[in-house]
């Protein structure tokens, strides 16, 4: 009779799932997993940090829209682990993130000295939306379908599995394992529209609404529902926003879309709108917590809601009309029955006025570009200069603090599924593992980080990654010297370069182009504006990872476009 080892039931249960991709660090306990993964189609990335792990399994789930696997290794591995989970977590990323465990009959419970011995499974249930640990291989496929179901269900998030690594080892007998079964036998992998009734309500708000306002979020993303999103948008001539995670889902040169910074003429908009709808987004802290004074009364206004999870509506703006529904299918209903009722509109309704408001945000960016850099380049004038130097299906990364500003308003994103960046935690760091991760769910399209200086020491040695795994990634490193940031907070609270000074602030100067060249990068060094363009040509034509040192000018630095905004969402109660 044939026999299996757990390990390799194991990677049946994630075949069975469609992952194609899992990423960790090596180590003896999870080796009978890896072995097996060859044999099922599934590609192993061996990072250099565990954390980074988890963002590689991000990234890449992001783009590919589907779980991301990472395997941490015992205790202190999937400490490390988790500290990326956290970064799931917020971000609402379905993560499968798979520990291994030291010998039971030492550490489960922990007999006191066991050498790399935790209790992982209660470290992780805060931080997960399931999280359990296999005691009995014969129960292993039915846990997996509930990590799985966990982190697919209602709003995407983590789940968390522990396996002992002697019972991976274990060996037993085909004839005798249990069904393994694909996710449309066990989950509701199809959402459908939602109640027939409640789109009819809001398609009869919709047809009659003279002022009518879109909100998309990543839920939007999660359902690849951006043509729907954008054909109701036009077709209603309705004024159309996005969160800052859900970048893209609308194109930002569309002639009806409002800037994320834009809080004149989009609060305008919003303010003066008589029906919202509002698509995957919680209206989180970033959207003003969809309340005054940055949307208009919800007594006065009809707002509808659709979202896959049904925590998520109304979670903080009371609604009209909830619809539990897959964005993609709610909205072609919406559409079909809004265009039973009326013909299309043309125009939004005092939009020159609308615009007129975003001037202010738009001269405050213009005078910062016409700023030359005294210590290096101009940064917005660097982000312009790579957007103009990519295809609009490039993904882009951000990483950092001020460098994150100053992306968000320099560079525009001009397709869905082509934005990433920490929007919930500001998670330093994850910008280098996030750009490897979209790679492997996109190798044909060009992935560009920009990112601080501060953010890419976090996980600068996962270039060597890069190479090892033969990911051709553009890294651009906007480089001050410093935390840029936390100089510009300084400030903001009236203090200065004596109040800073001798505190961490200012960093050593580094060779980033050096270091990345060292581990086998294409290297390059921009010191003033003109050589960014030839930079970039020669980094991707080298067909290699590619690390630009961008010198930046310190002090436009610490008065990044973007800020004031930044601040502003903050200090809202909601």
């Amino acid at each position: 009779m044939a026999k299996i080892s757990v390990g390799e039931l194991l990677v049946r249960c994630l075949k069975a799932e469609g992952v194609d991709m899992i990423s960790g660090i090596i180590d003896g306990a999870h080796i009978p997993i890896v072995v097996n993964t060859p044999k099922y189609g599934i590609r192993y990335i061996n990072t250099r940090h565990e954390e980074a792990a988890v963002h590689v399994a991000e990234g890449y789930s992001r783009i590919a829209r589907k779980p991301g696997v990472v395997i941490g290794n015992p205790a202190c591995g999937t400490g490390n682990m988790l500290a990326g989970v956290v970064s799931a977590h917020g971000e609402g990323h379905p993560i499968v993130a798979i520990s291994t465990l030291r010998s039971r009959i030492k550490s489960d419970p922990n007999r006191g000295g066991t050498w790399q011995a935790a209790d992982t499974e209660n470290m992780a249930r805060p931080i997960t939306k399931y999280a359990a640990t296999v005691r009995q291989w014969e129960r292993l496929p039915e846990m997996m379908r509930a990590a799985f179901r966990a982190a697919m269900t209602g709003r995407p998030g983590p789940a968390y599995i522990a396996l002992p690594d002697e019972l991976l080892l274990q060996e037993i007998d085909e004839d005798a394992l249990p069904p393994i079964y694909p996710a449309a036998r066990y989950r509701v992998t199809r959402m459908g529209s939602g109640d027939p009734a409640a789109i009819e309500e809001a398609a009869t708000l919709l047809a009659a609404a003279e002022r009518p306002y879109i909100h998309a979020g990543k839920g939007v993303l999660w359902a690849d529902a951006s043509a729907e999103l954008r054909e109701l948008g036009d077709y209603l001539a309705a004024a159309m926003s996005a969160s800052l995670g859900s970048r893209g889902v609308i194109r930002e040169d569309h002639p009806h879309y409002f800037h994320s910074y834009d809080m004149g003429g989009a609060g305008m908009a919003r303010n003066e709108a008589d029906v919202l709808l509002v698509v995957g987004a919680r209206l989180g802290e970033y959207d003003g917590w969809g309340m005054p004074p940055l949307w208009g009364d919800p007594a006065k206004q009809k707002t509808i809601h659709i979202d896959a999870d049904p925590m998520s509506i109304g979670l903080n703006r009371p609604v009209d009309v909830p619809v539990v529904a897959c964005a993609k299918a709610g909205l072609a209903a919406l559409l079909a029955a809004v265009k039973a009722k009326r013909e299309p509109r043309t125009e939004i309704t005092d939009l020159a006025k609308y615009r007129e408001q975003s001037l202010g945000t738009l001269e405050q960016g213009i005078e910062f570009l016409g700023q030359e850099g005294k210590t290096g380049v101009n940064p917005g004038q660097m982000v312009m200069k790579v957007r103009e130097f990519f295809p609009d299906d490039a993904i882009t990364v951000l990483d950092g603090g001020n460098t994150t500003l100053i992306g968000v308003a320099y560079h525009p994103i001009l397709s869905s599924h082509s934005f990433l960046y920490s929007v919930k935690m500001g998670y330093l760091g994850t910008g280098l593992p996030f750009a490897l991760g979209a790679k492997l769910a996109a190798p044909d399209r060009p992935v560009c980080l920009i990112s601080g200086d501060g953010a890419i020491g976090f996980n600068l040695m996962e270039m060597e990654t890069a190479v090892r795994e033969n990911l051709p990634v553009v890294v651009l490193v906007a480089v001050d010297d410093a935390w840029g940031m936390e100089k510009t907070a300084f400030v903001g609270l009236g203090f200065g370069p004596e109040d800073w000074a001798d505190r961490g602030i200012d960093v050593a100067k580094i060779s980033y182009d050096g270091i990345a060249e060292k581990m086998g990068c294409h290297a390059e060094r921009v010191d003033r504006i003109d050589q960014l363009g030839p930079a970039l040509e020669r980094s991707l034509a080298s067909g290699k990872p590619a690390v630009i040192h961008v010198q930046v000018d310190s002090e436009l630095n610490t008065k990044p476009p973007g800020w004031e905004q930044f601040r502003q969402a903050r200090s809202m109660a909601g």
